[in-house]
């Protein structure tokens, strides 16, 4: 941050915001210096990405003045925000998923230019900023966190004045995390200002000058983080001390669940990483925590388990004692089988429906909300209401557009609707993206005790700390292959870390080293 005192860029007030039975944003305001890094807190629906979509423009205010050095502007559209230098990442991605990371980008450019260029042009700031990005792969075929990076450089490539991020890591490695920090650290330097949104308190501490905390949609504080401690921080989000997991002792001996004998598959994409002889038991009880580099096989690994793709033999995969690796998704859903997606607006949910019809879709056998074909509705809205008052979901109620919640909140309803189905068999995949601190600490007891009442969960998650938080055994998947499970008392954050190169004892190490798209065994 400039010495001195550094001329103001952007300055809101008296914000205000309404949608029908929510006030998203009531009368915030908020100064951000140029070459700033100022953070924005909250819990989910505390009206952080609202208020972010008013100052790129994607929505308009009720009430209140926006000032851009010092002068009344009026931002009225995404393409007004980059007019002004203004750029923004957002938590839900805003990719066209049938064209090219290249294509992509081309349409927020704002001369046309050369394909060629262009991709030399992506390849270059994706290698300064530590994220590998390859311009010709089409985005239908990316992992969340590999659609995170495009969503980064795309808006780098813009050379903002004021960069907005809307939990820009949430889907990056630990690695990723501190090259993108040094490079923000330097785009600040050189006088770009930077909104940070953000529920990992440390990265906060490490990263921010400053900080407004907003709760229940208006300014409660501001602080500088480097000042806190990450449970302060907490206290002033949550207003309460943060809850801590409850972790008892596995039993390790409970019946498999899941089995996964073998499995070798080729990827269908053609980018895609090939699995390649996976070995795996979970059994009821247990919390096995799967960790890797996003675009390593955690998307090819959900499909053949969960039945999104079939395979060729029915072996490989077994659930509760059943060959299913030929069975459709309903079909192992009939077993016993939960299914939490990465990617929650498209997949977890769809977007345009109610909180119960998205109920419906999973939960209509389990909870007999289909009765001789025909719906039952108010069977469906008590379900979908029992998932919103279980896991504190913030929306106008069951009928409420699932496009309509938070983030985080909508992340709550997804986990609470496979959850409350009781399970035989969980699989889940980055249960807290983008979750704040307190819901994140709920989703993960709630998995805990899953566990504790029999439950088999597979969490596959690029959160090291939220892994050895709830796991019982470990492992990591690299170019398409896990290594050994070890016991989480038995390894730790840096040995995982490494074996997420694929560096374990006993492994290939000329596959991986030679990277690129592997065969299937």
């Amino acid at each position: 941050m400039t010495v001195g005192q550094p001329s103001t860029l952007l300055e809101l007030a008296g914000i205000t915001k309404t949608y029908p039975g929510v006030i998203a944003n009531d009368g915030i305001d908020l100064r951000v210096a140029a070459g700033e890094i100022h953070a924005v807190l909250g819990e989910n629906g505390a009206g952080k990405s609202t208020l972010m979509k008013i100052i790129h423009g994607v929505v308009q205010p009720d009430a209140g003045e926006i000032r851009w050095e010092g002068q009344p502007v009026s931002i009225t559209s995404p393409a007004t925000a980059r007019a002004l230098g203004i750029g923004m990442v957002f938590q839900h991605f805003s990719l066209f998923e049938t064209l090219t990371v290249a294509q992509n980008v081309a349409l927020t450019m704002p001369e046309p230019i050369g394909r060629r260029a262009l991709a030399a042009r992506i390849e270059a700031v994706a290698q300064r900023y530590g994220l590998p990005v390859d311009p010709r792969r089409p985005v239908h075929a990316l992992s969340v966190g590999e659609r995170q990076r495009v969503e980064i450089v795309r808006c780098l490539l813009q050379t903002p004045r004021l960069l907005i991020l809307d939990e820009p890591t949430s889907v990056l490695t630990p690695q990723a995390v501190q090259t993108l920090f040094a490079s923000l650290r330097q785009l600040a330097a050189e006088g770009c200002s930077i909104l940070y949104i953000s529920h990992k308190l440390e990265e906060i501490r490490s990263l921010c000058d400053s900080a407004t905390v907003l709760r229940g949609g208006r300014v409660v504080g501001h602080c500088r983080p480097a000042e806190e401690t990450p449970a302060s921080l907490a206290r002033l989000m949550i207003g309460r001390e943060l809850p801590r997991c409850a972790h008892p002792p596995a039993v390790l001996d409970g019946p498999v669940r899941l089995r996964l004998a073998g499995l070798s598959h080729a990827a269908v994409e053609p980018f895609g990483t090939d699995l390649r002889d996976i070995h795996l038991d979970v059994r009821g009880g247990e919390i096995v925590g799967i960790a890797g580099v996003s675009g390593n096989g955690q998307q090819e690994l959900l499909r053949a388990i969960s039945g999104e793709e079939a395979l060729a033999e029915k072996h490989p995969v077994q659930i509760m004692g059943v060959e299913a690796g030929r069975l459709g998704a309903a079909a192992r859903r009939a077993l016993g089988l939960c299914f939490v997606p990465e990617e929650r607006l498209g997949r977890g949910a769809v977007p345009a429906l109610s909180l119960a019809d998205n109920a419906l879709l999973t939960a209509a056998r389990s909870q007999a909300l289909v009765r001789a074909g025909l719906r039952r509705f108010g069977a469906t809205r008590a379900f979908a209401q029992r998932c919103i008052e279980h896991f504190a979901v913030k929306c106008s109620g069951p009928a409420a557009p699932a496009t309509s919640l938070s983030g985080g909140n909508l992340q709550k309803f997804i986990i609470g609707r496979e959850i409350l189905q009781a399970p035989a068999l969980l699989v889940c995949a980055q249960p807290t993206w983008g979750v704040d601190v307190g819901a994140a600490a709920f989703i993960r007891q709630a998995l805990i005790d899953l566990r504790r009442q029999g439950c088999a969960v597979l969490v596959i998650s690029e959160e090291l700390e939220e892994l050895f938080e709830i796991s019982d055994r470990i492992a990591v998947i690299a170019q398409g292959r896990l290594s050994p499970l070890r016991l989480v008392r038995d390894t730790s954050m840096e040995e995982v870390g490494l074996w997420m190169s694929g560096l374990w004892p006993g492994a290939d190490a000329g596959a991986v080293a030679g990277g690129g798209r592997h065969a299937a065994a």
